[in-house]
């Protein structure tokens, strides 16, 4: 897509508690041909819809991720082209920080991820992003893009 232009990150919170998905699961697995499993993690992040340039635009504003297409299955004539963002891991973890005060349906899923990564963070006056700091950093950035 290649623009200069940026979503703001509450909106993208609101696609993702309309569109996207959290993965947040444990399962065993063997590693290089052990007799043994062994617990591994997927934690993944996901938007999917079929407007391109949302998509790409999410991950040019995130800045974290990839985006994929996937075609419609072949039971699925007449549909559209789906677009989606993913991340996983260290990635989630940072965007789950930033979607964290703007979520609402898949809140709880966020702070599971984000008590994975920090579980310790609760024991910091129980917040996970100071406010305070969020709100200085909105006001310069508002002051910003008034005057460009």
């Amino acid at each position: 897509m290649n623009t200069n232009y940026k979503l703001e990150i509450p909106y993208i919170a609101g696609l993702f508690d309309a569109d996207g998905s959290v993965q947040y699961k444990q399962y065993m697995k063997k590693k290089n041909g052990d007799k043994k499993a062994y617990p591994c993690w997927n934690i993944r992040l996901e938007i999917s819809m079929t407007d391109q340039n949302v998509i790409e635009l999410v991950h040019e504003t995130l800045m974290v991720g990839t985006v994929h297409k996937k075609p419609p299955g072949k039971g699925q004539l007449g549909k559209k082209m789906q677009w989606r963002w993913r991340c996983g891991f260290r990635d989630a973890l940072y965007v789950c920080k930033k979607f964290w005060p703007y979520a609402v349906v898949k809140l709880h899923d966020i702070e599971k991820i984000i008590d994975h990564y920090e579980p310790n963070i609760q024991d910091v006056n129980d917040n996970v992003i100071d406010l305070e700091v969020e709100r200085k950093k909105k006001e310069h950035y508002d002051f910003w893009n008034k005057n460009a």
